[in-house]
């Protein structure tokens, strides 16, 4: 990806994040469902902003990556241990199911 390419990209990535995440959060909603909203709207499947999937792999990657950051950081410890049966259950299932 040539280096305007990757600018022009982050430019709209950035936007979208910025209107997204407080319409979210006025609709009492978080922000990591804004950000998913955003990247949804903009993807090739709606409005195609970034069209092209390959040219920003790496970026959605890393966005990936960021979201599990944020989504550890709203949870607590305590409610990570309330929810362990359901977490390790339903891990499991998925683990013998795509196995």
């Amino acid at each position: 990806m040539e280096s305007s390419g990757f600018i022009q990209y982050a430019v709209v990535l950035l936007l979208a994040a910025v209107i997204a995440v407080p319409l979210a959060k006025r609709s009492r909603l978080g922000a990591v469902l804004g950000y998913l909203a955003a990247g949804a709207l903009i993807g090739p499947s709606a409005l195609n902003l970034v069209g092209n999937a390959e040219e920003i792999a790496h970026i959605s990657e890393l966005g990936v990556v960021l979201m599990l950051f944020v989504i550890g950081l709203e949870l607590s410890p305590q409610r990570l241990w309330v929810m362990r049966r359901l977490v390790f259950g339903f891990g499991s299932v998925q683990l013998v199911v795509t196995a």
